[in-house]
């Protein structure tokens, strides 16, 4: 990241500083800056966020070792992958919050970033004072304070793709006592890639949104801040083409109809604080709301197989009261109760198409002649899923100066969990039969699914921490033990697998179909193996780190580094469904570990002129115990597949990023203040694709640079992304819904130029 110049320090040096001494934003839970705390953390300001184009996790996450935020093409998809842990569905490993209110659901979380003021990314569990879903850390995202920050500013920018987006936000302070911000964005781009079956751009998108925050100081000790924040997305997405692993050739999508995602959500919060001389009372209260629709062709292919609508309407209330420490003691402390509730309703339709009506009926067993006088129409699945959700949560955490250098963090938090679920779901065709001279036939087949089930959770979350400050400057080593946990849940895609099993398991009763209308039923032991087949069980870890801050040269350098050992249990992964045969389920599926090292460094030089820094990451994580039952090449039946010693998939072994800004100084009476010429490169891999390994994306590396015009109120960027034009895939899924065997790839962005224009009035 690029370093905020100190302006004490003399011409002839060079300093950097930590950016959360720089960019001062109220923390409710903390009582250190974070680079005194024993954890591994990045900052990102907004300067540097605008410099490097950064407008979504994804982007964010090119620039923070071991983590990885791949591009999977929408706004839907927000899968993350910290230190080893993540999976693409099921509840997210890593915690967001957006000016100290939490974004429960994952589906808020690939949102556009704009006119923001600063960003955390905390890396290792933060359970003990952010609760579930923080298994890999926490995400925090700040808008500029009114308080703090007047004036206007506006932000255009253009690119290759069609590519434009405009922001526009107002701060005002009418008195000492009140300020309020309003803000707002559009983004749009025609997009990369072709539909070749439909003959359109498979990545059209476009979104737009606004924000208003308003803070009240009716005294020096209490504040009120309220917050709400709109977007909404219409996008083309999922420009899935096949891929081929053998000569790295890929295909333009071509799929039946046109996948797309379409999206409004409102967040909103409000945060109350009252300080006493030695005491910081925090109380959080947030809601969210999400209406969405996602349509996806689930083959790829422009045959008619399957194709999925899935209509999300989510409601979320969260409370959070925080009492801690606001002196400079001995001893510092935090406590705290969190509650939340989530509504959730998920209207989930499956249809099959007429490829895959005559593939089921060709896998049940008729004799060749009646199978080719059958047909298979009007085939879906609708479903209804109510999926409600409670958390509570109550923390503690204290640091004690055992001595003049040496802090000692002891948190413990205990969090209770109730899931449900309520399913409304059944499976439909007509069948006919058409065998001269008798007369044609048809007939209804319907198969019903109603019921629920519930479960609930309870965990214990502690963290021991030791901090050693080394120097008077701030440089500090810790060791740090601390437990996190992902959520439980239920698999609402296995209803369309389920039922699509039993239709090709009707053999004979065709023949009894053709005589009437048909209704199966369930019994209470199938409705148990269906409960139990839909559950999946919170993951579990255990973290152990070792790390460093260090501040070296006389300021000149800032590192920070750390090693670090997870163990997981209980792993939730996204597997074949082993009891149907057919699609794929979140199960517990085994347990492995992860080890990496972590390194950041931030410097600056040449009189401030050089601003630099670099990051990299290794993670090892390995499957230690994982075993799976798979179809057999030859069909002839299941085989028992071991994984033991296996790469997680989706998680790079290798992240890395440099990042360095020359500026030349020109005259300050002239048009153009001054010149700043940057590049960047970053990269990852190698990540593996299935838990096979038999397929993944090999190392690779995107360069950028930019040009950048300081023009006093105004500043021109012009830049540059992948100017290599590097081929890569950010996401890879294997397939054989038509009986072949085959890989279909989410291609990352090609080579991009283009404009920003920048105005702060």
């Amino acid at each position: 990241m690029v370093a905020v110049p100190v302006a004490s320090v003399a011409a002839d040096t060079s300093r950097v500083v930590d950016l959360d001494e720089v960019v001062v934003v109220a923390q409710p839970k903390e009582n250190l800056r974070l680079r005194r705390q024993p954890l591994s953390s990045t900052v990102f300001t907004d300067k540097e966020m605008q410099r490097l184009g950064v407008h979504s996790l994804s982007r964010l996450s090119y620039y923070v070792p071991s983590f990885v935020v791949p591009a999977y093409g929408s706004r839907f998809t927000s899968s993350i992958y910290v230190r080893g842990i993540g999976s693409r569905s099921g509840d997210p490993a890593m915690g967001v919050y957006f000016d100290n209110i939490p974004l429960v659901n994952k589906s808020t979380y690939n949102r556009h970033f704009y006119m923001l003021d600063r960003v955390d990314v905390l890396r290792g569990p933060q359970g003990t004072l952010y609760g579930m879903n923080t298994e890999g850390g926490i995400v925090r995202m700040y808008s500029k304070n009114p308080m703090k920050y007047q004036g206007t500013d506006v932000s255009v920018s253009i690119g290759t793709g069609m590519a434009a987006t405009t922001e526009v936000a107002h701060y005002h302070r009418p008195s000492n006592n009140f300020a309020f911000s309003a803000a707002a964005f559009y983004s749009g781009q025609r997009g990369f890639f072709d539909n070749t079956n439909l003959g359109e751009k498979a990545d059209l998108s476009n979104e737009a949104g606004g924000r208003m925050r308003f803070v009240f100081t009716p005294n020096s000790r209490l504040t009120f801040d309220l917050t709400s924040d709109y977007q909404y997305v219409n996008q083309n997405a999922f420009p899935y083409g096949e891929y081929n692993s053998e000569t790295g050739d890929f295909a333009d999508p071509s799929t039946t109809f046109m996948n797309g995602y379409r999206r409004q959500m409102v967040n909103a919060g409000l945060s109350i604080s009252y300080k006493w001389d030695a005491l910081l009372l925090s109380l959080a209260t947030g809601y969210q709301f999400l209406d969405d629709m996602m349509q996806m062709d689930q083959d790829y292919l422009p045959a008619d197989y399957m194709r999925l609508e899935q209509m999300q309407k989510l409601n979320v209330l969260t409370q959070e009261v925080t009492l801690r420490s606001a002196g400079n003691g001995r001893w510092q402390h935090t406590s705290g109760a969190f509650f939340s509730y989530q509504w959730l309703r998920t209207d989930g339709p499956v249809y099959f198409g007429e490829a895959m009506n005559k593939q089921i009926l060709s896998s049940m067993g008729m004799p060749p002649t009646v199978a080719s006088a059958m047909t298979l129409t009007d085939n879906y699945v609708p479903g209804e899923f109510k999926t409600p959700q409670l958390n509570v949560g109550v923390y503690h955490e204290s640091n004690f100066s055992i001595a003049d250098r040496l802090m000692l963090t002891l948190g413990l938090r205990y969090d209770h969990q109730r899931v449900k679920i309520n399913y409304d779901s059944y499976s439909h065709f007509l069948l006919g039969l058409n065998m001269p001279p008798r007369p044609a036939v048809s007939s209804h087949f319907r198969s019903v699914m109603q019921g629920g089930t519930a479960e609930s959770y309870d965990q214990l979350l502690p963290k021991f921490a030791l901090t050693y400050r080394i120097s008077d400057d701030g440089s500090n080593v810790y060791a740090t033990v601390s437990k996190g946990f992902r959520a439980g849940g239920y698999n609402l895609q296995m209803f369309s697998d389920i039922f699509k099993s039993e239709q090709s398991a009707l053999g004979m009763k065709l023949m009894q179909l053709m005589k009437g209308d048909m209704t199966l039923t369930h019994t209470d032991a199938e409705y148990d193996n269906i409960n139990r087949t839909i559950t999946y069980k919170p993951e579990v870890s255990w973290n152990y780190e070792l790390g460093a801050h260090l501040n070296l040269f006389g300021g000149k350098l800032h590192a920070d580094a750390s090693v670090y050992y997870t163990r997981i249990s209980n792993q939730q992964l996204s597997v074949m469904a082993g009891n149907y045969g057919y699609g794929r389920m979140m199960v517990n599926a085994g347990k492995s570990s992860s080890c990496g090292v972590e390194l950041a460094l931030r410097g600056k030089a040449a009189a401030d002129r050089l601003a630099w820094s670099a990051t990299y990451s290794y993670t090892r994580s390995t499957f230690s115990q994982y075993s799976d039952s798979v179809k057999a090449a030859d069909g002839s039946g299941n085989v028992l597949r071991n994984y033991e010693g296996n790469c997680v998939p989706f998680v790079p072994n290798h992240t890395f990023s440099v990042v360095a800004d020359y500026s030349f100084m020109l005259s300050r009476d002239g048009f153009v203040k001054a010149i700043t010429v940057g590049a960047d490169v970053a990269g990852n891999g190698e990540t593996y694709w299935d838990v096979a390994n038999e397929n993944s994306q090999k190392f690779y590396a995107l360069l950028g640079a930019h040009v950048q015009f300081d023009l006093g109120k105004a500043t021109v960027n012009i830049w540059g992304r992948n100017l290599t034009d590097t081929k890569y895939n950010t996401f890879l899924v294997n397939s054989s819904v038509d009986r072949v065997q085959r890989s279909f790839a989410q291609r990352g962005n090609p080579l991009q130029v283009g404009l920003d224009l920048s105005m702060h009035f």
